[in-house]
């Protein structure tokens, strides 16, 4: 039913309940699963009045740090017979969801119910909340 999952991970632990999901899921026929992590660009945004920041470079050492956390799901998922696709994005979180979604034409989108930062949740609406809202194809969201 679910060939092709897209797992968005901002590595928090609900986002790691929502990881042991989608193994669970292998054996209701997915095949595929495209991890994705978007860096907030509103990130750097906040941080641009800081004149001494190289942030080609800040951008650079994040991305390899994610590239090590996502390299274990990487070969867990392999090691259950799962191709794996993995997506480091830049942008506003939930809109490179919704873009991931349409171009990898996934069958369903496994997300954690809340990230790492529940203050931002609260004051503009989590990002799974807007996921669910927008998203075209069925959304599987794993709670605390």
């Amino acid at each position: 039913m679910f060939k092709k999952i897209l797992y968005p991970t901002d590595f928090s632990d609900v986002a790691k309940k929502a990881f042991e999901s989608i193994k669970a899921l292998r054996s209701s026929g997915v095949r595929e699963v495209v991890i994705l992590h978007v860096i907030d660009s509103r990130f750097f945004e906040a941080v641009s009045w800081h004149p001494t920041k190289d942030f080609a470079q800040m951008e650079r050492e994040i991305i390899e740090e994610i590239s090590g956390e996502v390299e274990s799901m990487r070969k867990e998922l392999e090691d259950l017979g799962i191709k794996v696709k993995v997506r480091i994005e830049t942008g506003i979180p939930f809109l490179k969801i919704l873009n991931v979604e349409e171009e990898e034409k996934i069958s369903a989108i496994v997300i954690g119910s809340h990230g790492v930062s529940n203050i931002e949740e609260m004051l503009m609406g989590s990002v799974s909340e807007k996921v669910i809202r927008k998203a075209k194809k069925p959304v599987l969201v794993v709670k605390r």
